[in-house]
């Protein structure tokens, strides 16, 4: 017996959500952004808003973290039709990966031909500093090596293939057009380019799990994003992705800091502006199929 939530009746269910979310609005998004803790300020930068609380919406799950308003938020960003996620879904709040996932394949049937997605994470990169914005040009899925996959179960071939290949997840073009965005905006100094590991959380890293996450070549640790752009990829859509590094992670014993979601929020609001001045610039200069 398959999970539930892998079988036909996940496609059903997706679409008769992006079915009762078409119903309200005139236009179909094109983009699709999801923000991460702290990180809600990019969807106020929508014009011509259509909000909808996770709670009214249809099979959406819930958002229980500080940090993440719990709002799909409609509207145009620099005159492209876009949805934006404000708040997104964790595997330490106890829902299924499959769950956590479920908007990429809902944002798939609303006409979403692209995703950026921004995360808050720990820098393991000793170069890294607090601020840093690092465009993510890999994932490591920690939680994949022990079977915690969005994909697992059998496959809906309406969505993707049962064998997506992930050696080009990020799209190489958007990660170059957020070098010469960054750079033109004088971002230089603080934009990074890295790999990101998941973990399951909600505990955050050991200072032993943070020195082998970097000897395996991990630059940035978080809790997210990465189930996300599996799911965005088995769909066919482009994906961007940048991660905040809100805090450096622990590597040495004798130190006294520890990380705590306060500094993650407050690093958010620090540098949330040049995010999103970012992310606004990159989308006036997207073209759509």
């Amino acid at each position: 017996m398959f999970p539930e939530s892998t079988t036909g009746s996940c496609y059903e269910e997706c679409k008769s959500t992006a079915e009762w979310l078409l119903a309200q609005m005139e236009v179909r998004p094109l983009l699709g952004i999801v923000c991460g803790s702290g990180l809600g300020g990019l969807a106020e930068m929508l014009k011509d808003q259509v909000v909808f609380r996770y709670e009214d919406i249809p099979n959406f799950p819930q958002s229980t973290v500080r940090g993440h308003a719990g709002r799909l938020v409609f509207g145009t960003l620099k005159g492209k039709p876009c949805v934006c996620m404000q708040g997104r879904f964790h595997l330490y709040e106890g829902y299924p990966v499959q769950k956590t996932t479920l908007p990429m394949r809902i944002f798939k049937l609303l006409g979403v031909e692209m995703v950026i997605l921004t995360n808050a994470a720990g820098g393991l990169n000793e170069d890294y500093k607090v601020g840093d914005i690092m465009i993510i040009k890999d994932h490591i899925n920690m939680p994949g090596f022990a079977g915690v996959n969005p994909l697992a179960g059998q496959n809906d071939e309406r969505f993707g293939v049962r064998f997506p290949c992930m050696s080009d997840a990020y799209d190489r073009d958007l990660r170059q057009l957020a070098q010469d965005v960054g750079e033109e905006l004088g971002y230089k100094d603080f934009l990074r380019e890295g790999v990101y590991c998941v973990l399951g959380g909600p505990s955050y890293e050991t200072i032993a799990e943070c020195r082998m996450l970097h000897r395996l070549g991990a630059d940035a640790v978080g809790m997210s994003t990465v189930h996300e752009v599996i799911v965005a990829r088995h769909c066919g859509m482009r994906v961007f992705a940048l991660s905040l590094i809100t805090n450096k992670a622990v590597m040495d014993y004798n130190s006294e800091e520890k990380a705590n979601h306060e500094e993650v929020l407050q690093t958010g609001k620090q540098r949330a502006e040049q995010l999103e001045k970012l992310v606004s610039s990159m989308v006036s200069r997207i073209k759509h199929n």
